[in-house]
């Protein structure tokens, strides 16, 4: 499996929904995270989408020279920007990043949103346009010359003359839970991607996707996406999972839900669905908690336990066809390296590998780690 971190450029801090533990959202800090990341072994990093983030094109292109050889999956708003220059700015990225570019497409969910940026579209609508966007941009980057005349977007004689590293194209990553979404998934894109539902609505929506791909001829792999509370009890985990929401009031949890409510999304409907906005039923699974659901957009769950038990389940998820895993943890830089240290040697991590094979394998790294002991001895491996 492969293990991706993320770049929270919409805030972090100890606590959600409050000012309370709050960490200053600066350029050095996302570097920070970016680069701890990177040294970590974590395959990659996502980055968020929407007019509550910093951008995720300009806040990726600036970690470039910061990190060797982690991956940036950044997102494409079919709606927002054009097929070709997309296309011109994910090829630039990937050859400036030697083929470090994912690409995450993102039609959007918010209709207030949405309109706020131009797009007066329904949610149907919105896939239509997302499926005449990639009929072009993956041909485009594929150098091949374009015409069509959709519904929604029109080109005559598009072409890319400066081609990407990665062949056709940088991968595309692809979120969506409505049968429309699934239809243009199964079309264009390499990796599918759900949010931490409970393993049986996973295995279900696993299983549609895979048979969608199939009447295309074509084969997907899968990802989640999934906030991790683990220490090295399980008393200790769920007191820092109570911790995070410490400072959250009923009025807060009143205005996110109402958002939330006016969306489109199915997949955000099915995360609200879990917990109800209520805080009386936040445990949805065995070990998987919906507390940050109720305030935050999106990926709203997180596996929560001692080190042995949030491996267990995510090798379930993993058993169910999940390859990519794409976790985060409050606040992000502390978090990253305590995943790192408590679950990397329990999980058969795919070992990325910089361009001169340099191995960077986190679990074969720590035992090698550690302060000298009386200035003299190697730590013990504390078993």
């Amino acid at each position: 499996m492969e293990l991706f971190w993320f770049i929270p450029t919409y805030g972090d801090g100890r606590h959600i929904g409050t000012s309370r533990g709050a960490r200053e959202l600066s350029p050095a800090y996302l570097r920070q995270v970016a680069t701890a990341a990177d040294d970590l072994g974590y395959e990659g990093v996502l980055l968020p989408t929407g007019r509550s983030c910093e951008d995720a094109w300009v806040t990726a292109s600036s970690l470039i020279p910061a990190t060797r050889r982690l991956k940036f999956l950044v997102a494409v708003r079919p709606g927002l920007m054009s097929p070709t220059l997309a296309a011109r700015m994910a090829s630039t990225f990937d050859r400036t990043s030697e083929g470090r570019l994912l690409v995450n497409v993102v039609a959007g969910g918010d209709p207030e949103e949405l309109e706020a940026d131009g797009i007066f579209l329904e949610h149907d609508e919105r896939y239509e346009l997302t499926d005449e966007f990639f009929h072009i941009w993956r041909k485009v980057l594929s150098q091949e010359e374009v015409t069509l005349y959709g519904d929604h977007l029109q080109v005559k004689g598009a072409r890319l003359f400066y081609p990407p590293e990665q062949k056709p194209y940088p991968p595309l990553f692809f979120g969506g839970s409505s049968p429309k979404a699934i239809d243009v998934a199964a079309k264009h894109c390499d990796v599918y991607l759900t949010w931490g539902e409970p393993p049986a609505q996973v295995k279900k929506k696993v299983e549609a996707v895979r048979k969608r791909a199939a009447v295309e001829g074509r084969e997907l792999t899968f990802g989640i996406r999934l906030h991790i509370i683990v220490r090295e009890t399980e008393q200790e985990a769920w007191a820092a999972a109570d911790d995070l929401i410490r400072h959250l009031d009923d009025e807060t949890i009143a205005k996110a839900q109402r958002v939330y409510a006016r969306m489109d999304s199915h997949g955000q409907r099915r995360m609200a669905e879990l917990h109800g906005g209520s805080r009386d039923s936040l445990v949805v699974s065995p070990n998987l908690w919906a507390g940050i659901g109720l305030v935050r957009g999106g990926a709203g769950t997180a596996l929560v336990g001692d080190p042995e038990t949030v491996a267990k389940r995510i090798k379930e998820y993993a058993d169910l066809g999940i390859e990519k895993f794409i976790l985060s943890g409050y606040p992000h830089l502390e978090e990253a390296y305590r995943i790192a240290e408590l679950l990397f040697p329990l999980l058969p991590l795919t070992a990325g590998a910089s361009k001169n094979g340099e191995s960077r394998n986190r679990a074969a790294r720590l035992r090698k780690s550690g302060e000298i002991v009386a200035y003299d001895h190697l730590p013990s491996s504390g078993n």
